[in-house]
């Protein structure tokens, strides 16, 4: 009996499927709109598309507000909507049109939009300074500012990174590329749904940090203090800066000091992504 009542569960599933044929159809312009311009619809979501993405989102406890299919990945939402919400709208698009709508060149049948949870400067704040174990060292990690930031691979990787490794939270300032690009997304490897992230400007975030006691450092291809030898003194905030240009000069006269990563004489520097993580390894085993 028991077997008998999940096959019939399972049959029922593609009834939840509504189709989708028009291309002009609201909820298919949105989640073309929000994948072209990197920003959130009117609706205040965000779009994701992928099986691996897609099932990171479940896993994280989110419950996207619509799932689109295409015709051909009828088995794969036969799989994923045993573990949709049934309060989710889920669809099932034509193969030509969903794949004209997803930005990456093999598409996977899958994508979704979804709002992004509420969070607040005092939250990630509370998460670095709190929690202080008997050393005086926060349980939580620094806090990430990516300051600039423009390739969206690279912000992926810190994010990622920043999970892996405990960060506190990680703040985007001005000029950084936009949370919801798909290649941000897609090299957060789910790290989005699970880190607490907030955009805000230097203007607003500098004097937070400052209240807080949250001492700032900055990250440097050659000059500043060897990362073997930083004083790891808790709460900190390590700056990530543009790929070329690094952090302003205005940003770098309000650091408490900068962090350089030992490196062959011969290598200009390195991959934003890759001296974040080093950085943030290196402050998560000061740590223990």
């Amino acid at each position: 009996m028991k077997q008998e009542a999940r096959v019939a569960r399972t049959a029922s599933q593609p009834e939840r499927l509504r189709p989708i044929a028009g291309r002009h159809n609201p909820r298919l312009k949105e989640l073309r709109s929000a994948f072209r311009h990197a920003e959130l619809t009117p609706h205040g979501e965000y779009a994701i598309e992928g099986v691996k993405l897609v099932e990171e989102a479940l896993r994280s406890g989110l419950h996207p507000e619509i799932v689109f299919f295409s015709e051909s990945a009828r088995p794969l939402a036969e799989k994923l909507l045993l573990q949709i919400n049934r309060r989710t709208e889920t669809v099932m698009v034509p193969n030509a049109l969903f794949n004209s709508i997803v930005p990456s060149e093999a598409p996977q049948g899958v994508a979704a939009l979804l709002k992004p949870p509420a969070v607040s400067c005092a939250q990630i704040l509370d998460r670095a300074s709190h929690g202080r174990a008997n050393n005086d060292r926060p349980s939580k990690g620094p806090v990430v500012v990516a300051a600039g930031l423009q390739d969206p691979g690279n912000l992926g990787t810190i994010l990622r990174s920043a999970e892996a490794f405990g960060a506190a939270g990680v703040f985007l300032t001005e000029g950084t590329v936009s949370l919801y690009n798909w290649k941000v997304l897609r090299a957060s490897a789910g790290s989005i749904f699970r880190l607490p992230i907030l955009q805000l400007s230097c203007v607003e975030l500098l004097p937070m940090l400052r209240a807080r006691g949250v001492r700032l450092l900055a990250t440097s291809s050659h000059q500043g203090t060897p990362l073997p030898q930083v004083s790891w003194t808790w709460p900190l905030a390590i700056f990530i800066g543009n790929e070329g240009a690094g952090l302003s000069r205005e940003l770098m006269r309000a650091m408490d000091g900068t962090i350089a990563i030992p490196q062959s004489a011969h290598v200009e520097s390195l991959n934003a992504g890759v001296a974040a993580s080093i950085v943030l390894y290196e402050a998560a085993r000061n740590r223990e």
